[in-house]
């Protein structure tokens, strides 16, 4: 379960963007197809909408509740969230994580999310078991069950998730907590959806029981079915379920007030301990999300981030280069929202000029129409967004409730985006001076605690007490649910009978300069997703260049001999489509996304883009000093260090040891020649695959390959074949890195593992299931579940054509992490030594089953399966024997992979946290810990030091 607010605002890596003057590219005349539903309302109020897609194998069941962190208590912020996650313990007939067995464990998944206006929970399972999903959601709405220990488990969990996100990320108080803080005065949308420690400790269970019976009710709720199913069938089962919950005759509490206009801008100033670089923020109230001027609003929104041509990235990170990040985001609510600008300065430059900037970017908006090019591409930026949403029957699920809770109306996503086609430049112009100007501004400068100046008073940001909140009321004659007895409990029905997935079929073709071109027919929605892929890639950078081939892909998009980067961002998006390129251990990307309609023009700036890279050292001095940045504020988050030092331990001098994206010294240190050499290591046509994948056929993708790479010639010898000797891999170790004052400890547990062709892949990635794929992993259990230590553990078999990595991780509260690393050995350890009972090897069979089916319905996913097959060194026809190989994998493989390869005496041990906290019972169990102070860290060297 994730908090809706924090997991969209905690990003702060800006959308990249561009603009200026350019030829105008017309806005698409097509239009995105209505999602297609049918609707009903039971009796007792509840709202059924049901969109049926028989080419998918799967369904989507999601139930909103209209009730979100707006409506809690008053002293109990974060209380909605905290209860988003006790519906997932036991009701009347289901026994606690049984939701996981109804989904995660045939295949499926089950989430939730709670924003300020809604709750909302959302499983995907194989359609088969559509009607054990509404027979449990029909239970838990009406018969939860709500315990002392289950309570006291999950209240720790959800304080474990507040470190995690809000703590121990940078910039995590500055999004989940500053923000809304500041952003009103009046509205209860001021309360942070996470809430605080002491006020999540302050909730009870009577307050549990309270809130459920007041807003968990039929006539407050939206159930939308999406996907495989019989409408007559699905209609009888709801009515089974459903119908007969009672309708409660009290009102439903709402809230009425209205945030005031802001009329006078208000600016604080905060400094914090865990800010890499310094921040700005500033937000803007706009209307609720049922406004008219809402897609005025959107195609705005995507004129100032939505990619490399969009204003904010031309002029404050690529131009003028003064922040490492910038972007913005609308915060849209049934009540008023915000529309959110900021950035994260580069390093050196000050916070006020950053400021500055962004009220110039947002001033040019009201003092000059924008241009007819600017116009067009936003609107071809949202459409291109609109049908990507409509690929899924989650997706398509997702849009009809959001529009239903936050709306009112289940046709506003489809009427906003049609809306967003007439959008003129003059409506930009007059929403950005109705709601845009200086004196509705609410401004948060974010600043190391370094800076803080000595005796001078800081105004802090702190809950406006005009904010008005309400007591909750419990309606009378609360019924306090319990357990059925064990021979009275009504158990799910049976699942149905499977419906096999369709898989793709790759049609493989090869031009005579070697290239490789993959095609995979989909033609439900107008997009084509084509992806170039080279091998080389990281491994092959020398020792001592560490981020060679990384940065030197991701130039690959900043300059032709033809193009400049601003031109080839705006030739791509102007069509509605993106183009990225990056690299990974064994090789480099270029991947596009685009309409159909526009295959052809859009891969003439792939095909330049791959073959005529220019390097040109202005802006590999720009995309250096981004990288390095970056790096810096990765280098202060927990987790993230904490992965970065165990791939150096792990695989010591080995080429897969090297930082990918390189370190800051690397980086500083990496030529033009450096780079240039790089790309010429990894793009070669012999060595490349052109995959296409979406509405596309086989014979107009080998035409288009033609056309565009068919004369593409390297001069020169081929790679070599064989590669030099590799240094053994190091001997396990012990590493502390002290990081003092951190809001969580990093905690990861790897080892070497094996290479993605090794006949003993099957067997370990089921291992790895069993042992932290998923919220019903070993791991999940023994931390999340049982001990409420995280917000969620896990483990990950990472391959490649070299010998990868096997890895467990979480991130926990520092006293608790030398606790945490114990658990992690006992169930490595274990896996070895006892064989893999049935049952729970077919659950985890089915997980990864599951993931691969939802995967390959969307036209990246299958890109990327196939991406990483060619990378790899897997046979394409790899995607129709992943499911049988699964399958056959028993307990036996298991056992035997897991001993020989999930031994954590071979394992490393990588602690990033508040050393005074855990270290002394660290160092009972493990006597030669080494301790690295986190600014110390080199991770240029094997030895970290």
């Amino acid at each position: 379960m994730r908090l809706f607010r924090a997991a969209l605002l905690l990003g702060v890596a800006a959308l990249p963007s561009l603009a200026g003057a350019q030829t105008a590219t017309p806005a698409r005349t097509e239009s995105v197809k209505p999602i297609e539903f049918t609707t009903r309302t039971l009796p007792n109020g509840l709202r059924v909408y049901a969109i049926r897609d028989t080419t998918t194998p799967n369904v989507s069941v999601q139930v909103w509740y209209d009730v979100g962190s707006k409506d809690d208590p008053k002293g109990r912020s974060g209380f909605a969230h905290m209860f988003e996650h006790l519906m997932f313990k036991a009701t009347r007939n289901l026994v606690p994580e049984q939701m996981d067995r109804l989904t995660e464990d045939v295949g499926g998944y089950n989430n939730a999310s709670t924003a300020d206006d809604y709750t909302n929970y959302f499983e995907v399972v194989p359609a088969n078991h559509l009607q054990r999903l509404l027979f449990a959601e029909a239970d838990r709405m009406a018969a939860l069950v709500v315990e002392p220990k289950s309570f006291a488990s999950e209240r720790d969990v959800v304080k474990e998730e507040l470190r995690q996100r809000t703590l121990a990320q940078p910039y995590g108080k500055l999004f989940s907590i500053y923000y809304p803080k500041l952003a009103y005065t009046t509205h209860p949308y001021a309360r942070p959806g996470i809430g605080s420690l002491e006020e999540l400790e302050s909730a009870g269970i009577d307050d549990v029981r309270a809130f459920h019976a007041t807003y968990y009710r039929p006539d407050n709720a939206v159930l939308v079915v999406s996907g495989n199913f019989d409408p007559a069938q699905l209609n009888a089962w709801v009515d089974q379920y459903f119908a007969n919950i009672k309708r409660p005759a009290a009102a439903i509490p709402r809230v009425t007030v209205q945030e005031p206009a802001r009329t006078e801008a208000v600016t604080r100033t905060v400094y914090e301990a865990n800010v890499p670089l310094p921040a700005v923020l500033i937000s803007y109230h706009i209307p609720p999300e049922r406004s008219a001027d809402t897609p005025a609003i959107m195609v705005l929104n995507a004129i100032l981030s939505a990619g490399e041509s969009s204003r904010l990235y031309e002029d404050l990170v690529y131009r003028d280069q003064l922040a490492q990040s910038a972007s913005t985001f609308l915060d849209t609510k049934q009540s008023t929202g915000n529309l959110v600008a900021y950035a994260m300065m580069a390093g050196g430059k000050p916070v006020a000029e950053g400021e500055a900037a962004l009220k110039k970017e947002i001033a040019r908006l009201r003092d000059a129409p924008v241009s007819a090019a600017e116009l067009a591409e936003a609107k071809n930026e949202l459409l291109t967004a609109a049908l990507k949403q409509r690929e899924t029957a989650e997706g398509k699920a997702n849009l009809i409730a959001n529009s239903v809770i936050v709306d009112g109306d289940p046709t506003a996503a489809d009427r906003q985006i049609a809306a967003v086609q007439n959008v003129t430049a003059a409506d930009i112009q007059r929403v950005a001076r109705e709601y845009l100007k200086d004196s509705q501004s609410a401004t948060i400068r974010y600043l190391p605690e370094s800076e803080r100046p000595a005796n001078v008073r800081v105004m802090p940001i702190e809950l406006a007490p005009t904010v008005q909140t309400a007591a909750l009321t419990p309606p009378a004659n609360i019924e306090v649910v319990t357990p059925a007895p064990e021979g009275q409990r009504i158990l799910p029905p049976a699942p149905g009978a499977p419906i096999a997935p369709t898989l793709p079929q790759p049609v493989v073709a090869t031009l005579p300069n070697g290239l490789r071109v993959v095609t995979v027919e989909r033609h439900e929605l107008p997009l084509v997703t084509a992806s170039l892929v080279a091998l080389g890639g990281a491994a092959t950078d020398p020792v001592g260049k560490a981020g060679a081939s990384s940065l030197s892909a991701e130039l690959m998009t900043k300059g032709t001999t033809t193009r400049s980067a601003t031109e080839i961002a705006r030739a791509v998006e102007s069509l509605g489509g993106s183009i990225s390129a990056g690299a990974s251990d064994d090789g480099a990307t270029i991947d596009l996304t685009v309409p159909s309609a526009q295959a052809d023009t859009a891969m003439t700036i792939l095909a330049d883009v791959a073959t005529h890279p220019a390097f040109q050292q202005a802006e590999i001095d720009r995309a250096r000093t981004q990288s390095i940045d970056g790096l810096n504020v990765a280098m202060k988050d927990p987790a993230q260090l904490s992965a970065m030092v165990a791939d150096r331990v792990v695989y010591g001098g080995r080429p897969y040891g090297q930082p990918l994206s390189g370190t800051p010294a690397s980086l500083k240190a990496l030529t033009r020649a450096d780079l240039t050499a790089a790309y010429a290591r990894s793009w070669k046509p012999g060595q490349a695959t052109l995959l296409f994948v979406g509405d596309v056929t086989p014979a107009q993708a080998k035409a288009l390959a033609e056309r565009y790479l068919g004369s593409w010639r390297v001069a020169g010898p081929a790679s070599a074949s064989v590669k030099p000797a590799e240094p053994a891999f190091p001997a396990p170790r012990v590493i502390v890195v002290d990081m003092p004052d951190a809001g969580q400890a990093g905690v990861v547990v790897a080892r070497s593992g094996i290479r993605r062709a090794d006949d003993r892949y099957y067997p370990l990635a089921v291992a790895n299931t069993v042992l932290g794929g998923g919220f019903s992993s070993r791991l999940n259990q023994e931390i999340r579940i049982k001990r409420g230590l995280a917000y969620g553990a896990g483990s990950s078999v990472s391959v490649g054509r070299d010998i990868g990595m096997i890895s467990a991780r979480t991130q926990t509260k520092n006293p608790s992490a030398a606790e945490v690393v114990g658990l992690i050995d006992q169930q490595m350890r274990l896996l070895g030594t006892a064989p893999v009972p049935q049952d729970e090897l077919a659950t985890r069979q089915a997980v990864l089953v599951g993931g691969f089916g939802r995967t390959i319905e969307t036209t990246d996913g299958i890109a990327d399966i196939l991406a990483n097959y060619t990378l790899q060194g897997v046979p394409l026809e790899e995607l129709s024997r992943y499911i049988p190989r699964v399958q056959a994998v028993d307990s036996a493989a298991v056992q035997s992979a897991s001993a020989a390869l999930l031994d954590p005496k071979a394992a490393s041990i990588i602690v990033v946290g508040d050393a005074k906290q855990f270290l002394p019972a660290l160092k009972a169990a493990h006597p030669d810990v080494e301790v690295i102070p986190a600014d110390a860290v080199n991770l240029d060297s094997p030895k970290l030091r």
